[in-house]
Order: structure tokens, then C-alpha cells, then sequence
């Protein structure tokens, strides 16, 4: 992927689950010139350089900051070509709990970037959004909207720069960070007598980590700035999730916890007119765009042409093609 090799990457929040999965596969499958893992986690950032020593891996970087910081991700963001910007609070109930931390780290964090990329010249800036921030209900989901903005509009401001934003929305990925699978792993190796579940009906998009990645090197591939890329995802019932990890355990309905959705959107209807749909995803045009023409995006680089959706579309985790049990338990994780 010419996009990537060859170049020097940063990604922050590089020592979470995503940033992990990312490395390994830039390592195994790319030739990047330099990948610098900015987190503010030493520990985690330790063990990565126990997986991948200096000595054998001189073209990995390791960066400790936060992106609350932004004198430190310009000191960061100095010769980098492309930067991947994962670092977000994400747990929900505690972001309701502790929003104006929520907000400094995914909306003022989230400035942050665009400032420094803008000022240090780099080339592509993808920031990872989620399916939470579609007609948001927790505090979460409104904090990835507004970071969604933010990426997008910087595409008005960068006037005679390189620089380029976009941004990737994407669903639950499969074993990340304080996912429902991790907490039934938990449950099941404890020997519980039920499985919680909020909702009988409660549904989700699903994808693992290796698809989250390639989402992202392929955006980057595909990026002209301003567009949100959103993948075409299978849905699965949480009760059929219990049932593959579970078997014939017990499932207990706890209710929905505050703010919590049973169906999530990738798109809604709002966003219909300036949708398009592609083979393997959709792009979100931008709705205002001050530098680029929409007919640019009508097209992507692979010379496919996307197709409008309907006036009323919209993309919903509970009217979408579903995993059965068996598809499930093949894409859970291995350990």
C-alpha cells in the first residue's frame, strides 16, 4: 500500500487494543519508515518494546504523552507523514460519571490534533469515530460527534497546507477494551450461575480488531479529506453472543443501563443526501466543504463510483444482515 510505505506513523492512544493490532500488522505486512506509538501508558508502552526490542525493530518509536498536550504532540508530530488518532476515553458509564474528563481528552484532545498536525505539516490525519456518536444519548457518543466535527471542518482551515483530515466510524470491535466479550470471558472463567444482558432485543455491529485495521490502511489509501468512511458490518444479537460463549448458561435481563442504546446507527437519515455507497462501505460527504469539490468524491481512487442511498436511509445494527452462532464463535478471539 503505497500510503503507508515507506512513511513514518504516528498513532496515539498507540498502546490500546486497536494501536496494538495495528503495530503488529504494520510490522508483518508494511515497510513503514518510522511508527511512533504516542500513549500517556509507560507500562503498556514497556511491554510493546518486550514484544518488538530496539535492537531488532529500530523504526518503532515510543512516545510518552497525552493528547490533552499540545505542545507535546507537536513535539510528537514533527516529520510525520500520517497520523492515526485513536486515543479517546470510551467506557460510557464512566464518561457519565466523569464528563469533563471525557471532554478534555476526546473534544479538547481531539483540537489538539488538528492544531498540531496543521503546524507540523503532516500529510493525513484519520481520527477512529464510532457508531455511539450518531444521534448520541451518552455523554461518550456526543464527545466522538463533536471530534467528528472538529476533523472534518479543520479541512476548511488548512489553506495552503498538506494536511488532509478524515474520519473512520466503525462499530464494536471484538475483544477491545472493556467489551462485552471481555466481560462474559470474565464471567465464564468465574463460574457465574447467569450471563447479564441489558435487553432481550439488544443488538450490535460487529468486526474484530485485523478488520478495524484494515478499514483503517484503507481509508488512508483512499482519503482526499473531509469524507467519514463507514464499513458495511455484519450485526449480531448480544443473546446469541451469550449463547456462543456461554452455551447453555443462564442469561439474567438486567434493563439498560443510562444512556445506553438497543439498536446503534452508523448513519441516519439526516446524513442521507450526503451519503454514497461503495462496494464494501459508505462515505459520508462533508456538509460543508470549502476547498474541495463534492464531484471528488463521487469517485473513489480505485475508480469505483458510489452510488447515492435513499432520502431515508439509514444504517441500523437491528435491519442488518446477522452473524448465527456458529459465524460467531469464529470470529471470537482465540485466547
Amino acid at each position: 500500500m503505497n500510503s503507508i510505505n515507506n512513511k513514518s506513523i504516528l498513532i496515539t492512544g498507540g498502546t490500546g487494543s486497536f494501536g496494538r493490532k495495528f503495530l503488529d500488522i504494520l510490522i508483518k505486512n508494511y515497510k513503514p519508515k518510522k511508527i511512533v506509538i504516542f500513549s500517556r501508558d509507560e507500562l503498556k508502552q514497556s511491554q510493546i518494546e518486550l514484544k518488538y526490542p530496539k535492537k531488532d525493530y529500530k523504526q518503532i518509536r515510543y512516545f510518552i504523552g497525552d493528547v490533552r498536550d499540545l505542545e507535546r504532540l507537536k513535539s510528537a508530530f514533527k516529520d510525520i507523514d500520517i497520523v492515526v488518532h485513536a486515543a479517546a476515553l470510551k467506557q460510557i458509564t464512566t464518561a457519565e460519571y466523569n464528563p469533563i474528563e471525557c471532554v478534555k481528552t476526546n473534544i479538547n484532545g481531539s483540537q489538539n490534533v488538528v492544531t498540531a498536525a496543521l503546524a507540523c505539516n503532516v500529510s493525513k490525519v484519520v481520527a477512529l469515530s464510532t457508531d455511539k456518536a450518531v444521534n448520541p444519548l451518552n455523554l461518550y457518543g456526543a464527545t466522538k460527534l463533536v471530534a467528528e466535527k472538529l476533523f472534518i471542518s479543520a479541512n476548511n482551515i488548512y489553506g495552503k497546507k498538506i494536511t488532509r483530515f478524515s474520519v473512520v466510524r466503525y462499530g464494536n470491535v471484538i475483544g477491545s477494551r472493556g467489551s462485552v466479550v471481555e466481560v462474559f470471558k470474565k464471567l465464564i472463567e468465574e463460574n457465574s450461575d447467569y450471563l447479564p444482558i441489558t435487553d432481550k432485543n439488544m443488538t450490535r455491529f460487529w468486526m474484530t480488531l485485523s478488520e478495524s485495521v484494515a478499514l483503517v490502511l484503507r481509508s488512508i489509501d483512499l482519503m482526499i479529506g473531509g469524507e467519514t468512511f463507514i464499513p458495511k458490518l455484519p450485526s449480531i444479537k448480544i443473546v446469541d453472543l451469550a449463547k456462543a460463549m456461554g452455551g447453555n448458561k443462564k442469561v439474567k435481563f438486567i434493563g439498560i443501563r443510562p444512556a445506553e442504546k438497543i439498536h446503534e446507527l452508523l448513519t441516519n437519515a439526516s446524513s442521507a443526501y450526503l451519503t454514497l455507497e461503495y462496494k464494501d462501505y459508505y462515505l459520508v460527504m462533508p456538509s460543508t466543504s470549502m476547498n474541495i469539490d463534492y464531484k471528488s468524491y463521487k469517485k473513489n481512487k480505485k475508480n469505483e463510483l458510489g452510488k447515492p442511498v435513499k432520502s431515508n436511509f439509514e444504517y441500523s445494527s437491528g435491519g442488518n444482515n446477522f452473524l448465527n452462532i456458529s459465524q460467531i464463535k469464529e470470529k471470537l478471539p482465540n485466547d
